[in-house]
């Protein structure tokens, strides 16, 4: 599985550059890769690894339903926690962080609902009634209101997860959630103390190009996490939906009737022609007596469809049928030839057997001769005896 950041994109970000040596907290040793000009160098390995695994927690959680507190107080850290957390749909603290937000939730809900109403008499002109000093007042406090809780007026309960940036400003916020047991993923440099941070991503908190970097990751993480949900939930509904009564998702053996499936006016208009469906037997013993009519059908009335025309079609495109006429020529020419041999012989024969004819009549004639001597023979031998 490919890292969520590239170490080319941490190096090109300043991830990687830490604090001077002499402001470095000796529990951040496993996490310093050199020390370079009096500075400490991050192990970016370390970072890709980490990050990986606190993206992973995030986007699970996110599934799950759980919410991510964004926080960073710190001018750098401002504007970028406020825009991806807005991006995100989560809430955030940019401002002082007051205390017993996470431990004392109750009393800062209270807060909350104070301002709505007071910006409720506001837009009502219900202030308008009141004098100037009192109306100035209320303005005056609707403002702090606002600016210490716009980023956590959407936020219904307590968050699943807490996102820092700078451990050491905003210490009591670490605190709180170690009280009150939700995890803390947070940005740690080489002044951090790493104990109280579940998942820690050891990065420059001071670059604002670095926060950019690492923050829009953890965006991209929570949005991951509600895109699945909400495909989650979108199949969930679909299979809740009930099926209505007549028709099921499977259909049963036995079929429906027309009264279920047809209309009033549809029954009434097929009255009596409708009819009755054909068993299954029935169907059967039909296509029984359609085989035993194809098995008694002459073998010739197949014939025409043998007649294969592609084949035809094929033997005349073939370029190579320019070369038959030679052919074609030769093996004319040896008919010819052989037609010429066979007429030779059979006026042989022909010859022959008139030469046979001749020759019985010569013999038939010389018996006839001889016969004809014979009487005038015995014709003599009367007259003699007379």
């Amino acid at each position: 599985m490919s890292p969520v950041v590239t170490m080319k994109a941490l190096l090109e970000s300043g991830v990687h550059f830490g604090h001077r040596t002499n402001k470095w907290n000796p529990k951040m040793r496993s996490y310093i890769f050199t020390e370079r000009n009096g500075i400490h160098i991050i192990d970016l390995q370390q970072t890709v690894q980490l990050l990986d695994e606190a993206y992973e927690f995030i986007r699970d959680s996110v599934q799950n339903g759980g919410t991510v507190l964004f926080v960073g107080t710190k001018r750098q850290a401002q504007d970028t926690i406020r825009e991806q957390a807005e991006r995100c749909g989560m809430p955030y603290v940019t401002e002082r962080w007051l205390g017993g937000t996470i431990t004392n939730w109750f009393t800062i809900q209270k807060r909350i609902f104070e301002l709505e109403r007071l910006e409720r008499m506001r837009d009502s002109g219900e202030i308008n009634l009141l004098t100037k000093k009192e109306g100035l007042m209320i303005e005056r406090e609707i403002a702090r209101l606002e600016q210490r809780l716009s980023g956590i007026r959407t936020m219904k309960r307590l968050p699943d997860i807490l996102f820092v940036v700078d451990v050491n400003r905003e210490d009591t916020a670490v605190h709180e959630a170690n009280l009150k047991e939700i995890p803390v993923v947070a940005m740690v440099d080489t002044n951090c103390d790493p104990k109280n941070i579940d998942y820690l991503i050891p990065s420059n908190d001071d670059a604002i190009r670095a926060i950019k970097l690492l923050v829009g990751k953890i965006a991209d993480a929570v949005m991951e996490g509600m895109s699945i949900r909400g495909k989650e939930a979108e199949q969930e509904e679909m299979l809740a939906e009930p099926m209505p009564a007549e028709v099921s998702r499977f259909m049963e053996d036995d079929e429906l009737e027309d009264e279920v499936l047809l209309g009033e006016s549809t029954l009434k208009h097929l009255g009596s022609t409708k009819k009755s469906k054909p068993k299954v037997s029935d169907l059967e013993e039909e296509e029984e007596d359609k085989e035993e009519v194809a098995e008694e059908e002459p073998e010739e009335e197949a014939e025409p469809e043998a007649v294969e025309e592609p084949v035809k079609f094929e033997e005349e495109a073939e370029p190579e049928a320019v070369e038959e006429p030679e052919e074609s020529l030769e093996e004319s020419g040896e008919e010819a030839d052989d037609e010429e041999d066979e007429a030779e012989e059979e006026e042989v024969e022909a010859d022959d057997e008139e030469a046979g004819d001749d020759d019985e009549d010569e013999d038939e004639e010389e018996v006839d001769d001889e016969e004809e001597d014979d009487e005038d023979e015995e014709d003599i031998e009367e007259e003699k005896e007379d």
